[in-house]
């Protein structure tokens, strides 16, 4: 654990982006919000007319170990009252047809250009934590969060497909919590410190190009070179 000044000095340091980084974020998520306003369109009506209201999903994440907002995604599941946690088996029944189909695309998150252009997040960097994780390991997310949270980053491209498997042969909330704790957190973690350690905007473009890639056929995907984690 850190000492109570160094601990200090990381949370003044938490979240930080550059200039360049930030007018990057601004530019493009303005750009793509114009381009893929017909998708906005489609994706909310279908949500309307195939599973009503409330069309958009708002959950409590960490922009820094101290610092909370509001990350807001098109709904793909039936409403819990006592939600909470991380998304594993046990949640699967709720998880309706079309929301699905979004999931796979990784279309439920395009309200999360909204959280961009705000700032409470970029287009690369770790994902966003739940503040209960934070509150349990808070040293280690003091050193992730330094760099600011995005909606893909390294740990989202390579370790993702195996954070899926890994969650969705839970069946209770007790498995999925100790899958992610036991599992998840500290992989996920070592990913994206090597992110923050070699951060750059050309390793951003890259990961941006992988990320997008998703929507393309499979013979037309860049190739990424790498061991699975």
């Amino acid at each position: 654990l850190c000492k109570p000044g160094a601990y200090r000095r990381r949370m003044a340091r938490s979240g930080r982006m550059t200039r360049g980084k930030r007018l990057f974020d601004i530019l493009f998520s303005l750009y793509l919000m114009a381009f893929l306003a017909p998708v906005f369109v489609v994706v909310t009506w279908n949500i309307w007319r195939k599973q009503g209201r409330p069309i958009f999903h708002g959950s409590e994440r960490m922009k820094t170990p101290t610092e909370s907002f509001v990350l807001w995604k098109y709904r793909t599941m039936q409403p819990a009252p006592s939600d909470s946690g991380v998304t594993g088996g046990d949640k699967a029944a709720r998880v309706t047809n079309y929301g699905r189909a979004l999931r796979q695309r990784r279309l439920d998150e395009l309200p999360q250009l909204w959280n961009i252009l705000r700032g409470d997040i970029s287009f690369v960097g770790p994902r966003p934590p739940l503040r209960r994780y934070v509150e349990m390991f808070p040293d280690l997310y003091a050193r992730i969060l330094a760099s600011r949270p995005g909606v893909t980053g390294l740990a989202s491209l390579i370790f993702a497909p195996h954070e899926d498997r890994h969650l969705a042969r839970t069946t209770t909330p007790t498995q999925t919590e100790a899958v992610y704790i036991g599992i998840c957190i500290p992989r996920k973690a070592r990913l994206d410190l090597l992110y923050h350690r070699h951060r750059s905007f050309w390793l951003d473009v890259k990961l941006i190009s992988w990320t997008t890639a998703r929507f393309f056929p499979g013979r037309l995907r860049p190739r990424r070179k790498g061991r699975p984690v």
